[in-house]
């Protein structure tokens, strides 16, 4: 049996897979930073509250904690985003577009910056989202697969396919 798939790193693509990544292998990590960040946020709206006495108070210091506390709000809410425009930025040229064939042994990934071939020993944790599918190495590298570029089976028999390959069962990112 042999599955293909044909995915274009985009930013839907990557922010699936960072969306994976923090949801399993960086949970801990990633929910430390939230607590972290809501505390900080709660902080600074206490620390410049505008009203004292009874009376609205607007000073330079309260403009700049408050703005800080915007931007805060704003890297928490598009966390995921935000980490997949890095990443996309961060990629090595050639490595945008990638078809990979999944073999009984292993699978191998070609893009125009090369060819790999990976051992599914190698994969940490699985994820899927409606679109994609995800392979989790480590807290920093991923795969993603494009679901409907999927040849050679259907996305239930992949997914068998390779739970018993690795082991590992499929986190739902819905």
């Amino acid at each position: 049996m042999e599955f293909r798939f044909e995915t274009i790193y985009d930013q839907k693509a990557i922010t699936a897979m960072v969306r994976a990544l923090r949801k399993t292998l960086r949970k801990k990590r990633s929910r430390r930073s939230q607590i972290l960040g809501g505390v900080v946020v709660v902080l600074g709206l206490f620390l410049a509250w505008p009203i004292e006495d009874g009376k609205l108070r607007i000073e330079a210091s309260n403009l700049i904690t408050w703005i800080a506390v915007l931007i805060l709000l704003f890297v928490l809410a598009f966390e995921d985003q935000l980490n997949a425009y890095i990443a996309r930025r961060r990629m090595m040229k050639g490595t945008g577009k990638a078809v990979a064939v999944f073999t009984e042994q292993s699978y191998r990934s070609e893009s125009e910056a090369g060819k790999s071939e990976w051992p599914y020993e190698t994969i940490a944790a699985l994820a899927q989202t409606e679109e994609y599918f995800v392979f989790l190495f480590d807290q920093s590298h991923g795969q993603v697969y494009d679901k409907a570029s999927l040849t050679g089976g259907s996305e239930e028999a992949f997914r068998k396919f390779i739970s018993e390959r690795t082991g590992l069962e499929w986190v739902s990112l819905r």
